[in-house]
């Protein structure tokens, strides 16, 4: 009797480990889904951006997004187009290339905006010693042009040269493939001119190097030649501060709008949590990336010939966002 008694506990607790086991598993939780964000090399002021992002979503909103650095942008656009990463963070002549064709990749008719999260403000910056104060200056001097990674950049460069009323054929092309080997050539000599975007670690990282660096002024009378040849680019005011470094005075900063995008496959309720986590938290995405700083919900949202998210603008219906358009 006391055998059998042991054969039937031995039987019910073989029978029961494996129900208790399914019992366990259904009550854990799904696997939560991985989202990446497609950003520059690291120093760049996209990366930083991505990072503040990133960090804020998984933190706050429990979405674990992680950055994918890439080569340039016109090798995160076509990935996020392609469902290859989730989000991207690029500008926007570079997102308005893409889907219309001209990109590398071919068109990315799957592209959807977030929205434009900053302006990127960039500057050509010499030496702190050297003789140049303005854009005309650079005439005869070696100016990063080429950039094969960036084919926008090229686009810029001569925008901004138009508005000191310079050509490419004014200065000496020093071709580069990104913004990065931009920076390595101009300190090493290579070149005369560093084109990059203010509050990017690489900037503090070469003012540190060669002993200080000054932005040359851009004209508020050559914007109209600019746009001619970069449409999307405006001045917005900058003042001597830790941001802008290089500035002496106060002065016009050329400024383009960076973007937040997104794959049409994405769902719309995930969109517009992004957007929902990134208004409600601000102070931690600027305590990152301080560019963040000017970053609100109604700011996203321009008049761009490109589709945006349906999560996106269901989250601008409900609070009664209406496109702004770019100073």
């Amino acid at each position: 009797m006391h055998i059998r008694k042991l054969r039937q506990s031995a039987f019910s607790v073989a029978v029961g480990l494996p129900v208790l086991a399914m019992a366990g598993a259904a009550e854990l939780p799904a696997r939560a889904q991985t989202y990446g964000i497609a950003t520059m090399q690291p120093g760049t002021l996209n990366h930083t951006t991505g990072s503040a992002i990133a960090k804020v979503l998984k933190e706050r909103s429990n979405l674990n997004v992680l950055v994918q650095p890439t080569a340039g942008e016109t090798t995160l656009i076509p990935m996020v187009g392609r469902g290859e990463a989730e989000l991207g963070i690029a500008n926007i002549a570079e997102v308005a290339n893409v889907t219309r064709g001209g990109g590398v990749g071919g068109q990315q008719p799957d592209l959807r905006l977030i929205g434009a999260i900053h302006a990127l403000r960039v500057a050509f910056w010499v030496r702190k010693d050297a003789p140049m104060r303005t854009i005309a200056d650079l005439k005869g001097k070696r100016v990063p042009l080429g950039y094969s990674a960036m084919r926008t950049i090229d686009t810029l460069s001569r925008g901004i040269l138009a508005a000191g009323g310079l050509t490419e054929r004014d200065v000496v092309p020093v071709l580069v493939p990104n913004v990065i080997r931009d920076a390595d050539d101009f300190v090493s000599g290579a070149s005369d001119v560093l084109f990059f975007a203010f509050g990017a670690p690489k900037v503090r990282e070469v003012d540190a190097t060669v002993g200080g660096i000054r932005a040359l002024e851009i004209p508020e009378a050559g914007m109209a030649a600019s746009r001619q040849i970069f449409p999307y680019g405006y001045l917005t005011p900058g003042a001597p501060s830790p941001f802008f470094i290089g500035l002496e005075k106060p002065m016009g900063i050329y400024s383009y709008d960076n973007m937040l995008f997104t794959n049409a496959k994405m769902k719309d309720e995930t969109v517009y949590r992004i957007i929902d986590t990134m208004a409600n938290n601000k102070a931690d995405l600027m305590a990152v990336q301080p560019a963040l700083a000017e970053f609100t919900a109604a700011g996203l949202y321009k008049p761009y010939d490109i589709a945006y998210h349906p999560g996106a603008l269901r989250y601008f219906k409900d609070r009664s966002i209406q496109p702004q358009a770019a100073p």
